[in-house]
């Protein structure tokens, strides 16, 4: 059974404690709150981004039940904003509503990775095509600062983050927000998976090796390389993902 410990908006401190096997756990989220404190936005964006985070690090797991009247006490509100939250984390595919049951951390299965990475193969070809012919120096230049961090890190969480702000480096370009959002969605639904894929070493290393030819085409403006490496590099993680659910997780 999940506790909350302590208020995130008046502290910098949230202890999340439950039990498994008969073991207590306590996660120390200080950094996380930390963050999310520091950013100016509405009550359930805050919400949204703490819960949102514990999810893709895996401290509320597949099916672990998230309740509003628990929530809302530690975080000193009312149950609208975490109602709104909970909405807002139904709409990106981690926390599933049940009437009359409240929400819980929803699973992915094979079959629903396999069509994120497909949609996400459409949509992101779409992206670099329109971004390619658009792609400033400066942008260039960001992106390859991006990789430059991702060679210093094997922190999964960091090396995600990095993953998904060297796409949106590139994308971005493209002057096309609302394709943007959409690409965005998708790589939170399939984050917290991602992130176990980039602990791997040797997954990593051939991720970042693609990342590196996928940005020597963009600053060459091939287009057609550039949307050849992106496909393969979008499809082989997605193939992998898959495998990885059905024998991990679903199997």
């Amino acid at each position: 059974m999940l506790i909350l410990i302590e208020g995130i908006l008046g502290q910098v401190l949230l202890n999340i404690v439950y039990k498994k096997s008969y073991t207590i756990y306590i996660m120390n989220l200080n950094d996380l709150a930390a963050n999310v404190l520091q950013q100016q936005r509405s009550t359930p964006d805050l919400i949204a981004d703490a819960l949102r985070e514990a999810i893709l690090q895996g401290i509320f797991e597949e099916g672990q039940s998230l309740r509003q009247d628990e929530i809302a006490t530690q975080f000193g509100v009312s149950r609208i904003p975490v109602r709104e939250a909970l909405r807002q984390l139904e709409a990106e595919g981690l926390v599933k509503i049940h009437l009359n049951r409240g929400a819980t951390v929803s699973a992915l299965s094979p079959a629903e990775a396999q069509e994120i990475f497909e949609i996400r193969s459409a949509l992101e070809v779409k992206a670099i095509q329109l971004a390619i012919p658009l792609l400033s120096v400066s942008a260039l230049e960001k992106a390859s600062e991006i990789l430059a961090q991702t060679d210093q890190t094997t922190d999964p969480g960091l090396l995600a983050k990095l993953n998904w702000e060297f796409h949106e480096t590139l994308y971005v370009a493209a002057e096309r927000p609302r394709l943007l959002m959409m690409i965005k969605s998708l790589h939170l639904n399939v984050d917290r998976y991602v992130r176990l894929q980039l602990s791997q070493m040797d997954y990593q290393e051939r991720s970042q090796k693609e990342h590196y030819q996928l940005l020597e085409a963009c600053q060459q403006h091939d287009t057609k390389v550039a949307v050849r490496l992106l496909k393969r590099h979008i499809d082989t993680a997605g193939e992998k993902l898959v495998a990885y659910l059905q024998h991990n997780v679903h199997g």
